[in-house]
């Protein structure tokens, strides 16, 4: 290909990756839905989107690295606190039994409906066990079920990736070499490849704990040094050993999120940028691969194919990894429909049909267009009906606010609970023994941790918070955790409005929401409180009470609405509003 060619090929999938991310945006639809036809028509449509024209032999080794870092991103999204008890034998069941059972009944459904040989059906079979973080992640924060269903799929979908990607590569090493093997040497395959991946994860969580914690890296050399780090050490483990790098990648995210002091630096704008992109990048790349000729004769067996996956194996994995546990039969239900097809299974199957169709394996031919209807059919189907059935199994998480205040001053632990009287689960943090106490004694949870752990986007997610209202004395801080968090929380984050005379280092100068009238600042509020003034609770019935002040609206759906510079609210009948008395 001539040089223009190539510029016109590359700029035309990063222009489609990311319009495609924004069409779906303005849709409301997982991007995948998106993603997937667009690759795949930019593909049959024109020659110049062939990212194997483009790259050549570079394109598989290049998917690899870019997979990796996608599950190192997922691996910081993991908290080990999360995963016990109950959630923890959900999670492991579902690794183990969920690949046994998925892996055969694919491969046993492939012989017959698609006419291939035993080493293709196996080798889909392989492909179609993982799941992934890049279909789940958004499929979940579109339908919002409980949080322990979340925290479940989400566990589920990170691990099961790398345990896939080692699997594919086992069976395809098999399938080339000419039969099965016996089962202890292909165990033993599977244990060494962990091992390498294992290894390869504890050196790389070392380098990254010792460069985050001990050089003071500025946040973009932080993220650059994350980046090398793990595309380093997943080169080098599949070096060693196919796909082993998965494993890697993901070990090093879960050590840099839980190690004491590791995880202040990891998760940043431009990193999930970064993810972002590379997540598009791969989907219109590979999908651009699928001819339509080859998907003439597989599309129906395939759908076949997927009913299976989805209406037999995948209720019967969620049965049988939910039982004897206290799961409700809401989530039981929910989990037996949330196992859609992602970036991994795109990857193997890109990877490793072209050798086999070379090799001429019965079949082979057919793995990677298969793979792409299975990969659309259960995004689609999923993305699509998720809402609807969390819904009817009641598993969705209430619309109503939870906010986190962060201060302990008398008037906050009375904003507190008055915002808990209105309905509201109110969550706090102190820094202060004594303020703590008070929260402990007026009945509202009390967030554990230090101050940025508490009220970092990462916690936010996994405690279901919808925002963050910062409200201690120290507009510094204030102003300086609003910068911090601007983003990176499900809902907004507002601070307290500093005095006018404030000479603040970062206050002044700082962005982000601020709350109350431009005279209710923080250290007036204190003042008004202490002479008196309290914070109580008027159910709107087309007037408020003379002389209070508005801070806030609960809505009679439980959506939390705060006074802004922006501009006031107007009540309507039957809110409750959260006033400051005279």
């Amino acid at each position: 290909m001539s040089e223009d060619q190539v510029f016109l090929g590359l700029g035309l999938i990063v222009v489609l990756a990311v319009g495609s991310q924004v069409l779906a945006n303005r849709l409301r639809i997982p991007a995948l839905i998106v993603l997937l036809p667009v690759g795949f028509t930019a593909g049959a449509l024109t020659d110049d989107v062939d990212p194997e024209r483009l790259l050549g032999s570079a394109f598989s080794p290049l998917v690899s690295l870019a997979v990796a870092v996608i599950l190192y991103d997922a691996g910081l999204g993991l908290d080990l606190r999360s995963l016990r008890a109950h959630t923890r034998r959900v999670v492991v069941r579902l690794i183990w039994f969920g690949a046994l059972v998925t892996g055969a009944s694919a491969a046993l459904v492939a012989m017959p409906f698609l006419g291939m040989s035993w080493g293709a059906a196996v080798m889909l079979g392989a492909i179609l066990v993982v799941s992934g973080p890049t279909v789940v992640g958004p499929l979940l924060a579109f339908v919002r079920p409980t949080e322990r269903l979340r925290r479940i799929l989400v566990w589920e979908g990170s691990l099961i990736d790398p345990v896939g990607g080692i699997l594919g590569a086992l069976v395809f090493h098999a399938v080339t070499a000419g039969g099965p093997g016996g089962f202890g040497s292909r165990l033993g395959a599977f244990a060494v490849s962990t091992a390498v991946g294992v290894a390869g994860g504890v050196v790389g969580a070392a380098v990254l704990t010792v460069a985050l914690r001990r050089l003071r890296l500025g946040e973009v050399l932080a993220t650059t040094v994350q980046l090398a780090a793990v595309v380093g050490v997943a080169a080098a483990c599949d070096i060693v050993r196919d796909d082993t790098g998965l494993i890697a990648a993901v070990l090093m995210g879960l050590a840099v999120a839980n190690l004491s002091g590791g995880g202040v630096t990891a998760r940043r704008p431009f990193f999930e940028t970064l993810v972002d992109l590379v997540i598009g990048l791969l989907f219109v790349s590979i999908s651009a691969t699928v001819s339509p000729q080859s998907l003439r004769h597989v599309v129906l067996p395939t759908l076949g194919l997927v009913a299976v996956l989805v209406f037999v194996a995948r209720p019967l994995v969620a049965a049988v990894s939910t039982w004897r546990t206290d799961l409700t039969a809401g989530e039981r239900g929910f989990l037996g429909w949330m196992a859609p097809r992602g970036i991994v299974a795109a990857a193997t199957a890109s990877t490793f049909s072209a050798t086999l169709v070379d090799q001429g394996v019965g079949g082979a031919a057919k793995i990677l267009p298969t793979t792409f209807v299975v990969i659309v059919a259960t995004v689609t189907l999923y993305g699509l009906s998720a809402a609807a059935v969390a819904g009817r199994l009641g598993v969705v998480r209430s619309t109503r606010s939870r906010p986190l205040l962060v201060g302990g001053d008398p008037w906050v632990v009375d904003l507190g609970r008055a915002l808990r009287s209105a309905g509201l689960d109110v969550v706090m943090w102190a820094g202060r023994e004594a303020e703590r106490d008070s929260i402990r004694a007026a009945g509202i949870e009390l967030a554990p941790g230090e101050l940025f752990a508490a009220a970092t986007g990462e916690g936010a997610e996994l405690e279901g918070l919808t925002g963050v209202l910062l409200l201690t004395g120290e507009d510094d801080f204030n102003a300086l955790a609003a910068t911090h968090l601007g983003g990176s929380v499900e809902g907004t984050v507002h601070r307290l409005r500093p005095p006018a005379e404030s000479q603040g280092v970062i206050t002044p100068y700082a962005g982000g929401e601020v709350l109350f009238d431009p005279d209710l600042t923080g250290p007036e509020l204190a003042r008004r409180h202490a002479r008196g003034a309290r914070v109580v609770t008027h159910r709107f019935d087309g007037t408020l009470p003379a002389g209070h002040r508005m801070l806030f609206l609960v809505r009679s759906d439980g959506r939390l609405l705060p006074v802004t510079r922006t501009g006031g609210l107007t009540p309507q009948p039957g809110d409750v509003a959260v006033l400051l008395s005279a």
